[in-house]
């Protein structure tokens, strides 16, 4: 009899194998593993198999959400942590304000040196290209007509 088979009929959609929450969640199952090794998810283990429930999937669509948006390991484990603890959700979305405000400065701070950064290349590519039009034509080619 299988994990899944022994719960409640209402649960049994709801617990998947490592291989399968892997592929619901669009990652490899060493990835799962390395969130399950920093303590961010616990799957339930049936024996050496890991069987994860609707609460870890959720806890993993929000690790993977948080990755996405550039937050580190150590910032999402505080923000689910807090999840845990407060059943009213306040101080998470206090924290949660915080740390989504500081990441809209630090990305609009990147996006002002990218602008830079293209604006200069771009003169750069500018000045190039004139010079490279204004040259004589057989001094790009390396030759050397001061002998004749």
């Amino acid at each position: 009899m299988s994990a899944a088979s022994a719960a409640p009929a209402s649960d049994v959609q709801q617990m998947l194998g490592i291989h399968d929450a892997a592929k619901m969640l669009g990652v490899t199952m060493r990835t799962l593993r390395f969130y399950e090794d920093k303590g961010l998810i616990a799957p339930q283990r049936v024996g050496t198999t890991r069987i994860y429930s609707r609460r870890e999937i959720g806890r993993m669509q929000l690790i993977l959400r948080g990755k996405r948006l550039g937050f580190s390991i150590r910032e999402i484990k505080e923000f689910l942590d807090l999840y845990d603890v407060d059943p009213e959700h306040v101080e998470q979305v206090r924290q949660l304000r915080v740390k989504v405000n500081q990441r809209i400065s630090d990305l609009r701070k990147q996006k002002r040196a990218i602008e830079q950064t293209l604006e200069e290349l771009l003169t750069i590519d500018q000045q190039a290209q004139d010079w490279l039009d204004e040259a004589p034509v057989g001094s790009s080619q390396g030759e050397d007509n001061s002998r004749d």
